[in-house]
């Protein structure tokens, strides 16, 4: 492991070797067999589908892994998946999602599909991608994932073949009897044949039946977004993958930690952050049920968890941080080192609460899903600044640009502490093509070779970088730009509150004016005019100060605990159209609010009496920028 304390460590990090030259397999199939042949014996991955700090576990060596990932590449070749054919996997974590992972990625190219998603948002991903081959649940209690999944195949002729993961096998008795009795029915509505996964790939060979890829290629197609409208999906190639695992055996894990990951597979940050890593190192994953943090149990059982596992190293984002400082520490915590925190700014207050709570470390850092990951991170032997997101890895190189200005200048690179738009250039970003759709790749590259975030962001002095918002997320208010994180930064102060999602509400004069959803830390008491007293008082810019807030019982987030900010916004638009109807006497109310791939979010109206035209619409709701259509 190579010291990662300051600039200057990853400076000569740098200078061991040019990225080119660094000692590294070429394919994802001869890096799972460096880790067989390195950590053979030692373990590899755990699993529990329950989360109690006794219950039955089933625990997997590197040498297993790599067979069940070899025996599943060599099924997936035998369904006719080629190089640049796709299996897609509709699961939630489990061995099996391993094996298929790592086997879709050998034998072609590997899509994770998020199980949330709506049948007609997974069915779109599946022709997007032209997969295959499905791989998920077989029916089961207490999940629509396989109902979701034969839904999406009705909708997707391109899958010829579904591969079903029974989740029994993990059960013990009485619930292994009882299940088979009250298992749900999954109608199958569409032609591809239904396969039991384990039991063909058990009649598999535990060698590669045919000849691993000759070097670098796409060997993954993740989507991104949250759980509506339809996600954009980025390519991944073996280089970024085996660069995110090198970057973790390289600056943190070593052959016996034992990491706990409770983050979705269908995730970057689980997959690359993660797995990737224990490859390399020979470190050992325990993933807690399906469901990860959103599992019965897994927040009241975390830190036995800890205990019972010996865990090193915490994978884990601020909503979870929250919700586990809502429950005793009552476990013993010696062997933790590091708590990881990734996928959203982690409130002040709550890094401090966590910290001396568990006499832990947080560590935060910043990744995407288009650069196949790791971008920066706080040092764990170094200073860390609480709200940045630390030092860019080695050979990741970040640039922060401005782009046009008032005279429509050329784009610029920032000065220190300047606010810009992140753009980065290292061995996971795949330049040129990042996105399967075409259209989307437009101007998405600085320079043809720096990926354009989307976020606002700045490098300080020191060189540590800090993420200050999204370039979209921008509120415009009468030409006047105010980035929402300094209003979510001031609300988040109160003691009361737990997150804040700032986001711009349509106003007829303004365009936008800025409106905040505030969610209140458990068993805490604010009401909206305090939280609003508290937000004059505290962001400086009279402008940016929020004109509305409402407190809601729980955000809207994704699966890795992100505000939600596209469902912010729909309710923002629900809300003031609404208003605007009911106060222009206009007969007609917001049935839902849509996301239209070209026009963005568009309200759907619907007829509440008579006489109710276009124009009557037209003159109420033609003064806002959002569109509006009538609903069918």
């Amino acid at each position: 492991m190579g010291k990662f304390a300051t600039v200057a460590d990853r400076d000569a990090i740098e200078a061991e070797s040019a990225w080119a030259d660094v000692d590294r397999p070429e394919t994802l199939y001869g890096f799972l067999t460096r880790a067989k042949e390195r950590y053979g014996n030692s373990n590899a991955v755990s699993f529990q589908l329950t989360s109690g700090p006794q219950d039955k576990a089933e625990t997997l060596n590197w040498s297993e892994v790599h067979a069940g990932a070899t025996r599943a590449a060599n099924l997936f070749r035998a369904l006719g998946v080629g190089e640049e054919d796709v299996v897609a996997c509709l699961l939630p974590n489990c061995t099996e999602t391993i094996h298929a992972l790592l086997g879709g990625a050998v034998a072609g190219v590997v899509s994770p599909i998020n199980p949330l998603l709506e049948p007609e948002q997974i069915a779109a991903i599946l022709r997007e991608t032209g997969a295959k081959v499905l791989v998920t649940l077989k029916a089961f209690p207490k999940t629509d994932v396989p109902q979701k999944a034969a839904q999406a195949v009705a909708m997707a002729p391109n899958v010829k073949t579904v591969l079903e993961v029974d989740l029994l096998r993990y059960l013990t008795p009485p619930k292994r009897w009882i299940v088979p009795l009250i298992r749900p029915k999954n109608p199958v509505t569409h032609s591809a044949r239904v396969l039991d996964f384990n039991a063909v790939t058990g009649q598999q060979n535990a060698t590669l039946d045919f000849p691993d890829s000759t070097g670098d290629r796409v060997a993954a197609y993740f989507h991104t977004g949250g759980t509506t409208g339809m996600p954009k999906v980025a390519r991944h190639r073996y280089s970024g993958m085996i660069y995110n695992g090198w970057l973790g055996h390289k600056l943190l894990f070593a052959e016996g930690d034992t990491v706990i990951c409770p983050l979705p597979l269908f995730h970057v940050f689980a997959v690359y952050a993660v797995l990737m890593s224990m490859i390399a190192s020979g470190a050992h994953v325990v993933f807690p049920t399906p469901a990860g943090y959103r599992g019965e149990g897994v927040f009241d059982n975390f830190w036995k968890l800890i205990e019972r596992w010996r865990i090193t190293f915490i994978i884990t984002v601020p909503t979870a941080i929250s919700a586990l400082m809502q429950r005793p520490v009552d476990a013993d915590l010696s062997s933790l080192k590091v708590a990881f925190s990734g996928s959203a700014p982690l409130p002040v207050e709550l890094f401090r609460r966590f910290e001396t709570a568990t006499g832990v470390t947080i560590v935060e850092g910043y990744g995407l899903t288009e650069a196949t990951c790791l971008v920066s991170c706080n040092p764990p032997e170094g200073d860390r600044k609480i709200g940045s997101v630390g030092i860019p890895f080695p050979h990741t190189d970040v640039k922060i640009i401005r782009h046009g200005g008032p005279e429509g200048d050329a784009p610029a690179e920032c000065a220190t502490d300047e606010v810009g738009e992140v753009c980065i250039a290292n061995p996971g970003v795949v330049t040129g093509n990042t996105y399967t759709e075409t259209d989307k790749n437009r101007d998405l590259f600085h320079n043809d070779a720096y990926l354009r975030t989307g976020d606002l962001g700045r490098l300080d002095a020191d060189g540590y970088l800090w993420i200050t918002g999204r370039v979209k997320d921008l509120i415009i208010r009468g030409g006047y730009n105010i980035d929402p994180a300094g209003i979510e930064d001031a609300l988040a102060g109160h003691e009361a509150v737990a997150f804040v999602g700032a986001i711009g509400q349509p106003d007829a004069h303004a365009g936008e004016l800025p409106c905040a959803y505030v969610e209140l830390v458990a068993g805490a008491e604010a009401g909206v005019e305090e939280l609003l007293a508290h937000a004059r008082a505290h962001v400086p810019e009279r402008a940016a100060r929020p004109k509305y807030l409402e407190i809601v019982p729980e955000l809207p987030k994704t699966a890795v605990g992100k505000v939600f900010k596209p469902e912010l916004r729909k309710m923002a638009i629900r809300r003031i159209y609404d208003q605007a109807l009911k106060d222009a006497g206009v007969a007609a109310r917001v049935e839902t609010v849509t996301d239209d791939r070209k026009l963005g979010l568009v309200a759907v109206i619907s007829r509440t009496g008579d006489d109710v035209s276009d124009d009557h619409l037209n003159q109420c709701l033609g003064v806002y920028t959002r569109p509006w259509k009538w609903a069918e």
